[in-house]
């Protein structure tokens, strides 16, 4: 199945420039602000903070995310695809039950970074104008691109994606030519490799914790890394990031001498522009702006991946998605799409400058990575790796990300607020939408096929009963074959009994692999009643219709069933039979007495369930084909009423 779905990924040239374009847009863009912010705009330039920031950035990228994510993470692909939801769907088969939780915080941190990794990226961009006219508005630029970049999203990025590889690579070779031009000023700055200054920093420096919070930044990229493996393989981006990084460090040491040079002084401009030659300037902000934007255009489309997967594991509601191109894994939703370009608009409007966004960029993605950490540990538990290199990497892991975090927590009150309340509320939907179904599918009924077997097949032959469809196609939720919901078997005998030639029982269920798609058949009588059920992946779209379509037409090339017509005119021509599709909506009844909790997480499902798709738009049904039935859902019976009859008096005697 892996090479079928490209999970094979090759290392060619090609693919490499590829890898380049998709994967490190989000990790290449850090230098664009991590020693503006390590110093901080208008403070005094120190060389031991520069030394100590060049240090801890170089041991973060190379223990966080080459040996982190690089080297282990990314042996934890899901049949070629990576992402914490990729991941939990890989440790869920360990049957703990709360390893749900960090995958729904993770995934609810890095879908709130994606509120604020556009604007800082194409912000800190766009800010390089100044250095050409210092009384230039940005804000304004910044909206128009964010919006261009979003608007085109619905066409699907086929087209631009060519040209993310080769802008990137001018990116990262800019990067070290900058950078080395820099770094043949003062060689002493590669010092800083010794971990020595590092130390100095955070154990010695008062501000040393502050600083760590901007070294964060170098590497919020990692996740990402890790999220867009499916587009890639493994083997193109480890052999890829291998450049990425000394580009990377080159530029960033090459700031640091600029820096040293220059220590004493204010700064009053982003390190970044400054190391340039003034005659590139201009050519150095277009390259820095297209590379924001393919950084920017990765995180958007990892979103929408992010959101697709957590629909499909039922930890949100479904929602339109659209499939702009015949990319592999490209898809579009509208409503994150916007959602995402409102909240960029807004971090903009609130911030006005990328310094603002800096000092509240981090806090949400480092919950990310510690959920990771949490995630990997089990999936290293279950593969059977060493005890005591799990106990290891946990330890050391969870310190790094435990100093990340509680250095940036001073950011809370400088933004860091609003991606830990966006964070939070997408937090609250993915558990209410999950708890809600659970406590749903609890009261859910179900009866034995076998005893209603007979009835059904009574029922098809039952002239005196007008025929309501050829083919009736009911979608079932009883994972059990042999069993059905009670509230089918009163659809089609009692709501309006419902005749058909041929009863079609269809079973989805979501399976932990990203890309399989099977389907078993089950006949439990010959020609009249029959039940399939599909095996999909988490990452494939359940178009019930088509796939439905293309099990029929199989089994009617093996000859296992006949769909013609079973009206004399229409048989006598071969005229293929109608197919009706029932879907049971079912709606909390008011009748029901419930305690306080669950009733507040069904009243916010039922909310979030009137925003979100119908049952039958969801699995792609063809909706002129299509009957939407009411059912109450009574999940917890009123207490008994007490009601007393009152007799009349009988009458007097004569």
């Amino acid at each position: 199945m892996g090479k079928d779905h490209h999970h094979v990924h090759k290392v060619s040239a090609a693919a490499l420039l590829v890898t380049l374009g998709i994967i490190f847009g989000d990790i290449g863009t850090s230098p664009l602000y991590v020693l503006k912010a390590i110093v901080g705009e208008g403070n005094i330039i120190n060389s031991d903070t520069i030394l100590g920031g060049l240090s801890c950035i170089f041991w973060t990228l190379t223990l966080q995310t080459t040996v982190k994510y690089v080297i282990l993470t990314l042996r934890a692909d899901n049949k070629g695809e990576g992402g914490i939801f990729a991941l939990y769907a890989l440790v869920k088969k360990a049957k703990i039950k709360w390893l749900m939780f960090p995958a729904i915080i993770g995934g609810s941190a890095l879908l709130a970074d994606g509120f604020i990794t556009p604007p800082i990226s194409i912000a800190s961009a766009i800010e390089g104008l100044r250095t050409v006219n210092p009384n230039i508005h940005t804000i304004p630029i910044v909206i128009i691109i964010l919006f261009a970049l979003f608007a085109i999203q619905q066409f699907g990025t086929k087209f631009i994606g060519k040209f993310f590889g080769p802008v990137m690579l001018i990116w990262f070779v800019m990067l070290a030519i900058l950078g080395m031009m820099q770094i043949t000023t003062n060689m002493d700055v590669l010092a800083a490799i010794n971990p020595y200054y590092a130390y100095q920093l955070l154990a010695l420096h008062p501000e040393g914790f502050v600083v760590l919070s901007a070294v964060f930044l170098c590497t919020t990229g990692a996740e990402a890394l890790y999220s867009d493996l499916g587009h890639c393989g493994r083997k193109n981006i480890r052999i890829t990031w291998f450049f990425v990084k000394a580009t990377l460090l080159l530029n960033y040491f090459g700031q640091g001498a600029w820096l040293i040079a220059h220590q004493g002084e204010k700064l009053t401009v982003n390190p970044f522009y400054s190391i340039m030659p003034e005659w590139f300037v201009p050519a150095g902000i277009a390259i820095a702006t297209m590379a924001a934007v393919v950084a920017s255009q990765a995180l958007i489309s990892g979103s929408f991946t992010l959101i697709n997967e957590a629909i499909r594991l039922n930890f949100w509601p479904k929602v339109k998605i659209k499939y702009p191109t015949d990319l592999k894994g490209q898809l579009y939703i509208p409503s994150i799409n916007w959602i995402l370009l409102a909240g960029c608009i807004g971090i903009v409007l609130y911030f006005r400058e990328s310094a603002g966004m800096e000092g509240a960029y981090g806090l949400a993605i480092v919950l990310t990575m510690l959920m990771t950490t949490t995630l990997l540990t089990y999936y290293m538990i279950i593969k059977r790796y060493n005890r005591i290199f799990v106990g290891t990497c946990l330890l050391i892991y969870l310190t790094i990300e435990s100093s990340f975090l509680i250095a940036n927590l001073h950011k809370f009150i400088h933004g860091g607020w609003i991606t830990l309340l966006i964070a939070i509320v997408l937090i609250s939907i993915m558990l209410v939408w999950y708890y809600a179904r659970k406590i749903r599918n609890r009261y859910v009924e179900f009866v034995k096929l076998a005893d209603h077997l007979p009835i059904l097949e009574d029922l098809s032959r039952d002239l005196s009963v007008p025929k309501y469809a050829t083919h009736l196609v009911y979608l079932t939720s009883a994972d059990n074959r042999e069993e059905i919901e009670s509230k089918i078997i009163y659809s089609i005998m009692q709501k309006q009994p419902k005749r058909a030639d041929i009863y079609w029982f269809v079973h989805v269920d979501v399976v932990d692999e990203p890309y399989r798609m099977e389907y078993k058949v089950c006949e439990f009588i010959h020609d009249d009643v029959i039940r399939i059920d599909f095996r999909l992946g988490f990452r494939v779209a359940p178009k019930i219709n088509l796939m439905f379509r293309k099990v029929v037409e199989d089994m009617v090339k093996n000859k296992e069933v006949d769909i013609t017509s079973r009206y004399k005119s229409l048989n006598k021509n071969n005229i293929i039979g109608d197919f009706r599709f029932i879907v049971i909506e079912k709606f909390v009844s008011f009748e029901n007495d419930l305690p306080f909790y669950e009733k507040l997480v069904l009243d916010i499902y039922a909310v979030l369930k009137h925003m979100s798709l119908s049952e039958a738009k969801a699995f792609g049904l063809d909706t002129s084909s299509v009957t939407v039935e009411t059912v109450p859902l009574i999940i917890a019976p009123p207490k008994a009423i007490n009601l007393k009859r009152i007799m009349d008096p009988p009458p007097p005697a004569e």
